[in-house]
């Protein structure tokens, strides 16, 4: 889509928020941690349904550099090392429009794994 092109990011690093603004007009501001816990990178996704793996321990992640892959995406690198997830433009947008509820299952998948964002 046209639309899901990016007319600006940029990084927050004290509030650690990336803020994407998109051509259709939209806006979003996506914490560092919900990037990392829902990176695209197969370290995190798994290799087919239900291998996904649950992140903990998130809470204060940072994005150390910010790459630019193509003309479709970047690539963020996190402070604990995790490089390999590429954030396409439609992702990035998709992660925005669906922020609560996947923070949500996020939040409870901590709760069910008896695990902590600490």
């Amino acid at each position: 889509m046209i639309d899901r092109v990016p007319t600006g990011i940029t990084l927050h690093q004290k509030s650690r928020v990336l803020e994407i603004a998109f051509a259709d007009g939209r806006t979003f501001r996506l914490p560092y941690e919900l990037l990392r816990v829902y990176s695209p990178s197969a370290e995190v996704r798994g290799h087919g349904p239900g291998q996904e793996v649950l992140q903990v321990g998130k809470r204060n992640i940072e994005i150390r550099a910010l790459e630019p892959v193509g003309s479709y995406a970047v690539q963020p690198q996190f402070s604990d090392g995790h490089s390999t997830g590429i954030y396409s433009w439609d992702y990035l947008y998709e992660l925005g429009e669906n922020q609560d509820s996947l923070w949500s299952q996020y939040l409870e998948k901590l709760k069910a794994a008896n695990a902590s964002r600490e």
